[in-house]
């Protein structure tokens, strides 16, 4: 940055952590292992049984796949140090890995419904008992996956994205037997991909809302359950703080959060401990964890040239 007064000091505040993800390798591998053997059987099976609806589960495992792959590099390099040029090490692909996750199950849906509606059209038929057997084994691996990220979902949003794919799944695969039972007694084979379609659609949904997190994060919007104009009047209540400008806050990775402030103070007024007492009541009452705040000496000759970028 570039100002033309002088600064008389500037403070920092980092907690160095690792995500939560980081922790969840087993789970990860576990859940890949788990997952890609099932594909296998139900690309087989849904062959056997011509169902559409099995080999559509099969392409959504597939994506769950390669979420969980995505997800795991990202805790993966999560655990990297920082280097000279990356000076936040790759905290950031969490985020990347959370927006990926959303595309790759977006895609793999709009396929299952395209496919869905041509079958729809000219039913082909299916064997109900076989397609009943393999989507009841499916939602159980599916739910036992999702139960592996289920304790860290709230905490990371790379974790919620990988609950998230497997307990889609598990719902598509109950859905896809539910569908399997009722073909075995009806003979009704255009069950199979209209039950793909509904489902898809609440899939779908429930994508939409990880999508739209994922996508402020990596665009540097505030993060949620963060309210900027309250972040600024608390800075505001700082003894002997006159102004604040510059103000930004933004997701470091989806678990961190940091934040960069100017604070205009009297040049006398900034006691030794100010800086660290604001910066560690940042952290406690916003769960805000890397803190840098700049002291703009009101004496001054000429105002900070960010101070005319003021949003708040």
């Amino acid at each position: 940055m570039n100002h033309d007064h002088d600064h008389s000091s500037h403070g920092h505040h980092g907690h160095a952590h690792l995500p939560p993800s980081s922790g969840y390798s087993r789970a990860f591998l576990l859940g890949i292992g788990l997952n890609l053997a099932f594909v296998l059987v139900e690309v087989t099976y849904g062959l056997v049984a011509h169902s559409l609806a099995l080999l559509a589960d099969a392409g959504h495992n597939v994506g769950d796949v390669l979420g969980l792959g995505l997800s795991w590099g990202a805790a993966a390099l999560a655990k990297v140090k920082p280097s000279h040029r990356r000076t936040f090490g790759f905290r950031r692909t969490t985020i990347v890995a959370s927006v990926a996750n959303a595309f790759i199950l977006l895609f793999v849906t709009g396929g299952l419904t395209w496919e869905s509606i041509g079958r729809l059209q000219s039913p082909v038929p299916t064997r109900g008992a076989l397609i009943l057997v393999v989507a009841l084994v499916g939602a159980v691996v599916n739910t036992a996956s999702a139960l592996l990220f289920m304790k860290g979902r709230r905490k990371d949003l790379n974790l919620r994205s990988a609950f998230l794919h497997l307990a889609s799944d598990a719902v598509l695969a109950m859905g896809v037997a539910l569908s399997g039972a009722i073909i075995l007694g009806t003979g009704w084979f255009w069950l199979d991909p209209a039950i793909s379609i509904v489902i898809a659609v609440a899939i779908l949904a429930g994508t939409w809302s990880l999508m739209k997190k994922s996508m402020n994060l990596i665009l540097d919007a505030v993060p949620e359950g963060i309210d900027p104009i309250q972040v600024k009047a608390f800075l505001g209540t700082l003894a002997g703080v006159i102004e604040i400008h510059d103000l930004h806050i933004w997701a470091m990775s989806t678990t961190e959060t940091a934040l960069t402030a100017h604070l205009v103070m009297p040049g006398n007024s900034c006691r030794p401990t100010f800086l660290a007492e604001a910066c560690k009541a940042l952290h406690d009452r916003f769960g805000i964890d890397h803190a840098t705040l700049q002291i703009d000496p009101e004496e001054a000759p000429a105002p900070c040239t960010l101070a005319s970028d003021e949003t708040l």
